[in-house]
């Protein structure tokens, strides 16, 4: 899968950027794939972590605070310390007050905070296929330009939601496309495309700029 960034996150999970750099420097969720590195640093996120995000923002419109939340972490962390993914690899209950998780034996819930009336379930199936959804059809992409030989070149840059990393095509040469892990990499990787496309359609005299 592709990475996200915080825009991206904020399209898909439906929440804001300020929930999002707040939920990271209180420890509820970081990015598992590029962490923040100062100020304009910026942050990657992986499809488990909209997991999560989904999962931590579905339990505080249950009426969970951010405080119980944190405070459940904590101690599934503790228990639980095999599980890197607790949010998005475990089931939970909550009735607004409390959060229990759901063991592998369906007849025992235990309470991670300490007790609570069953009310809210949040079922990982359908939210995770709500997600792929969303990431499948959203519209995030990056148009850029990049200078060879004197020359710039309009490029688009998109998530590739099926491999991971990021596709980029320059505009003014068909058919020229490049990957890369990362946003820049893809963006560093076009240029030896059009330095290949364009040998190629110069000698056919077809090369068109935009």
């Amino acid at each position: 899968m592709a990475n996200f960034d915080t825009k991206m996150v904020c399209e898909i999970v439906g929440i804001t950027p300020t929930q999002v750099h707040y939920w990271d420097k209180t420890g509820i969720m970081k990015p598992s794939v590029v962490p923040a590195s100062g100020s304009g640093s910026r942050r990657l996120y992986s499809f488990v972590d909209l997991v999560q995000f989904k999962v931590a923002k579905s339990l505080k419109d249950a009426g969970l605070s951010l405080q119980k939340i944190r405070k459940s972490l904590r101690w599934l962390g503790a228990n639980y310390p095999d599980i890197k993914h607790p949010l998005a690899t475990l089931k939970f209950l909550t009735d607004g007050e409390t959060v229990f998780k759901v063991s592998s034996d369906k007849n025992v819930i235990i309470d991670t905070l300490n007790s609570g009336q069953i009310i809210h379930s949040i079922a990982l199936g359908g939210l995770i296929q709500e997600l792929k959804n969303k990431a499948k059809t959203s519209t995030m992409k990056w148009r850029e330009k990049v200078e060879y030989r004197g020359r710039e070149y309009a490029v688009v840059v998109e998530p590739d939601l099926e491999d991971g990393g990021y596709v980029v095509e320059c505009l003014g040469i068909p058919g020229c496309f490049s990957q890369g892990e990362t946003r820049d990499e893809a963006v560093e990787n076009i240029k030896d495309a059009i330095k290949e496309c364009k040998a190629v359609l110069e000698k056919k005299g077809k090369l068109v700029y935009r």
